[in-house]
């Protein structure tokens, strides 16, 4: 008797995981409105720009440093949508909702620990590039050794991506 109350009680505990569910939903919401307001703001710098017939000092270097750190914070907002979904499907129930037009979901195919932690630490790998892509375009190059190293770690992230996308495909 003992052991069925307290076995109940253990597999309830499991439902303490709403709260890593809930509140990485609300980051997620919070990282999408963000972003959303930094391109608002990028949108604005730019209509601003040319109906002012102004064209401040690095403007492209602003522009495109505020879709790309928008983009950073969406990506980083996906992976805590990945994380609430994959904890909630493991811990508590499948989504139904999102099988019904789709049999096999891919995004919401998670099945174990592993799979949740593959797919975060490949959406987490982006993030890294998209920031490494950021800095990159925002850095000035004065010496022929410094396009060369460039050159390298552009090739160096290229190959990582690919090795990265052959990660979990069985052929």
């Amino acid at each position: 008797m003992f052991e069925k109350i307290f076995e109940n009680g253990l597999w309830g505990s499991r439902f303490i995981v709403l709260l890593a569910v809930i509140f990485g939903l609300l980051g997620a919401i919070a990282l999408f409105a963000v972003a959303s307001f930094d391109i608002y703001e990028t949108v604005k710098l730019v209509i601003n720009t040319y109906i002012n017939h102004l064209h401040p000092e690095h403007f492209h270097d602003l522009v495109v440093g505020g879709i790309i750190g928008a983009v950073d914070l969406y990506l980083i907002g996906i992976v805590m949508l990945l994380f609430s979904f994959g904890l909630y499907e493991l811990f508590i129930s499948d989504i139904d909702i999102a099988r019904e037009d789709d049999e096999e979901n891919k995004i919401l195919s998670i099945h174990s620990l592993d799979q949740l932690k593959d797919k975060i630490s490949k959406v987490i790998v982006m993030v890294l590039v998209v920031g490494f892509f950021q800095k990159v375009g925002l850095t000035s190059y004065t010496s022929p050794l410094e396009l060369l190293y460039l050159a390298l770690s552009i090739t160096a992230v290229a190959v990582g991506l690919y090795f990265l996308s052959k990660v979990g495909h069985h052929h």
